[in-house]
């Protein structure tokens, strides 16, 4: 059996794999009033690769990054760039920001708190929580396999394949249904088990699952079982409101122009509900440390059910991925992560599953969906992890 992922996991995919992406042309709007680096630091990190990590910022590849290093060693804390191209002020260091597919690891935690509440059984197949939900064609897919990726189910449409299309709907609102529906006329990839495919879908229809189950919204009980217990007191799921309420740093996507000059579109403000449970959620990385602190030692997720969050499927060759995150070795230590992108935004949560080590970042890409990771956020991945 084999595994492949349509999307890179962006700290796996430098330090595993070593993939290194080439500069743009030097951008206008680098100014050094955007580039001053503010740090805290104690003991452990190494401070200064994590500051020569950011220096420079903004440049072609971003335009600010935020980034938490913790462990048993200390901790350290830095943010460079700007706020926004205009006005060329320092980014600000406690900002929001979209946390993209980092949904995911609330979506997991909450779907094993209801099988710790023997209110899911996640050996159960899915049509029995959501009947009609899939048509004849669907063998019966697991809680289990949507959780870690092998359900056999195809990615949903969305707007288009192109920025252009995606940021013309920009304030649009696809629904998590209408996406549903998209992916199952297309009829199953592979039988449920056979493969791990890494898409949002899954967690689409697990949002559905939790509140078919619980009666309430997604948006609702996340809040009430993972975010306030975890402290996650910025944390929120903007629903179909395009902006990010709160203090923020604007995100952009370079586009190539016909006369080979490169523009930088503003994409701060965007309709995300067709992401949903799946990656919709609005967070600080403060807010994203206490999640993998708080998880990891325990406190969300009863420890039989967590198991799943440190378990892949053993029968699937290079399977890495399991309920919420994904596994993988550097320098002979076993890291779990999460990572998360939308157009101008892009975050990383890492920790070893005994807290040693723990980064988590936010870097507004200026091209947060491509396929190459943004050399800053390896920059920062292996300042961090080396």
């Amino acid at each position: 059996m084999q595994t492949r992922s349509r999307t890179l996991t962006a700290v796996a995919a430098a330090l595993v794999l070593g993939l290194t992406a080439g500069p743009l042309a030097a951008p206008a709007f680098a100014s050094p009033a955007g580039s001053a680096t503010a740090a805290r630091v104690t003991t452990g990190p190494d401070a200064e690769a994590l500051r020569a990590a950011l220096a420079g910022l903004p440049d072609s590849d971003a335009t600010a990054a935020l980034v938490r290093v913790g462990g048993n060693d200390g901790t350290w804390r830095g943010s460079a760039g700007v706020h926004d191209l205009a006005s060329g002020r320092k980014a600000d260091p406690h900002a929001l920001f979209r946390a993209g597919s980092t949904t995911k690891v609330v979506t997991a935690a909450v779907v094993l708190q209801l099988a710790a509440e023997d209110k899911v059984d996640l050996g159960a197949p899915v049509q029995r929580y959501l009947p009609g939900l899939l048509s004849s064609a669907f063998k019966p897919v697991t809680v289990r396999q949507l959780l870690n990726h092998t359900s056999g189910i195809q990615s949903g449409d969305g707007f288009g394949d192109s920025f252009e299309d995606a940021y013309a709907h920009r304030f649009d609102t696809l629904t998590p249904k209408q996406v549903v529906a998209s992916a199952v006329a297309k009829g199953p990839e592979f039988d449920p088990g056979e493969q791990q495919d890494y898409l949002n879908i899954n967690y689409t229809i697990l949002g559905m699952l939790i509140e078919k189950v619980t009666g309430h919204s997604y948006a609702g009980e996340a809040a009430r079982r993972v975010l306030r217990p975890a402290g996650m007191h910025h944390t929120y799921f903007p629903g179909t409101d395009p902006r990010i309420h709160g203090r923020h740093n604007h995100g952009y996507q370079a586009v190539k122009q016909a006369d080979g000059t490169t523009k930088f579109v503003d994409v701060t403000e965007w309709n995300q509900a067709d992401r949903w449970a799946a990656g919709d959620m609005i967070s600080t990385t403060a807010d994203l440390e206490r999640l993998i602190t708080h998880l990891f030692r325990g406190e969300i997720v009863p420890k039989p059910q967590l198991e799943e969050m440190f378990t892949v499927p053993s029968d699937i060759e290079g399977a890495d991925m399991s309920a919420g995150l994904q596994r993988f070795e550097y320098g002979g230590t076993v890291y779990w992560l999460k990572s998360g992108a939308r157009y101008g935004y892009s975050a990383v949560v890492v920790a070893t599953r005994d807290l040693s080590r723990t980064l988590v970042y936010s870097v507004n890409s200026t091209d947060a969906k491509g396929e190459s990771m943004n050399p800053v956020a390896q920059r920062i991945a292996l300042a961090a992890l080396n």
